[in-house]
């Protein structure tokens, strides 16, 4: 053998003996995370539930030096946890903003039970969401208030906003919103009034399960969310930093909430299949819903590779309201990474603040 190949078989010994080494590296980990799991650490910024209704809960955040006279409510979606707004310290959009001095609230839709099955979006934005707002405004001590709504959540706050005009509502920033239905990526096949019943699943079930509507978005994209997740845990599970985040957004993936059966039927009806709110031809407690009537300041921030909520459906509010003050705001990030993670802090966090503060004062 060659003093060459010598050399090229030492290396490749080293280069085996590493990648072994590393090997067993990742499976002692694997193993002890097994053996030893350690909770995830979600929703931890201190707060106080100052409001309930029905199974609802009303946060306020504690906030040692508010510096924005305008409080600002944050709005989730009625079929997850409200804690993606929270994940974890140092990766939190709630946490973000009181440190930034904003008087933070959060609706916390709370989870139904089967004596709610007759919810509808009539009662989310005609009841719930206005007494939401005067518990605000009676807590904060303000006159007005910012609404920030997060996908499901963002479309709720736009038809609050649209339906109360008068509504004491100085802000409204829409979070990966989905206001226009006509193109739903693959929702618009799946949901297809020729092969999708809602009425049948809505007259079957009290509360629609939380795996049926986890399967519907995870089937999305099947390989990230059924193998890539995993492999990307296991190719990086030796760093404690990345695992407690993978941990915490796995949690919160997991943590779903049943939807209540006859807001379900709406959702799907008068929004994928008929796209009622854009044609301005939503009504809700036989009150018009209409998008026209939205003349707040708006800031529409919407991720550009969101396959959950698609640029096209949220880009199209603008030209439907009537605000002199409104503004697009595209993120390159995912329908979650826009608030939870590296590119959130980078890329969303500094912005929103930069548009909001300048704005929040009376």
């Amino acid at each position: 053998m060659t003093k060459q190949s010598e050399t090229i078989e030492q290396a490749r010994t080293e280069q085996l003996r590493t990648e072994l080494e590393r090997s067993w590296k990742q499976a002692e980990a694997a193993w002890q995370h097994l053996v030893q799991p350690e909770a995830a650490p979600v929703g931890m910024t201190p707060k106080d539930v100052v409001w309930t209704k029905n199974k609802a809960k009303l946060y306020r955040y504690h906030q040692p030096e508010r510096r924005h006279a305008v409080p600002i409510l944050l709005i989730y979606a009625l079929i997850n946890r409200p804690y993606i707004l929270d994940l974890m310290p140092g990766n939190s959009l709630v946490e973000f903003l009181v440190s930034e001095g904003y008087d933070v609230f959060m609706l916390d839709w709370g989870i139904p039970g089967e004596e709610d099955g007759g919810l509808t979006m009539d009662d989310y934005v005609l009841d719930y969401l206005p007494r939401t707002v005067k518990q605000v405004l009676r807590h904060s001590g303000a006159k007005e208030l910012s609404m920030l709504g997060y996908c499901i959540g963002g479309t709720l706050s736009a038809m609050y906003a649209a339906a109360h005009p008068d509504a004491p509502l100085k802000n409204l920033v829409l979070l990966t919103t989905p206001i226009d239905f006509a193109e739903a990526g693959l929702y618009t096949a799946w949901l297809n009034p020729k092969y999708f019943d809602a009425d049948r699943v809505a007259e079957t079930c009290d509360l629609v399960p939380t795996d049926m509507l986890q399967w519907g978005s995870k089937m999305l994209k099947p390989m990230q969310n059924y193998v890539g997740t995993y492999a990307s845990l296991f190719n990086r599970i030796e760093d404690r930093e990345f695992v407690k985040g993978w941990k915490a957004m796995n949690h919160w993936v997991n943590d779903g909430v049943p939807f209540v059966a006859a807001a379900y039927r709406q959702w799907i009806t008068e929004f994928y299949q008929q796209n009622k709110l854009i044609k301005g031809e939503l009504k809700l407690g036989g009150r018009p819903v209409l998008l026209e009537n939205i003349r707040c300041s708006v800031l529409n921030a919407y991720a550009e590779l969101d396959h959950i909520a698609q640029p096209c459906q949220s880009k199209p509010l603008l030209a439907a309201i009537s605000s002199t003050d409104a503004t697009e705001l595209p993120i390159r990030a995912g329908h979650v990474g826009i608030v939870a993670g590296r590119s959130a802090k980078k890329n969303f966090y500094p912005k929103l603040n930069d548009w909001l503060s300048k704005r929040s004062s009376h």
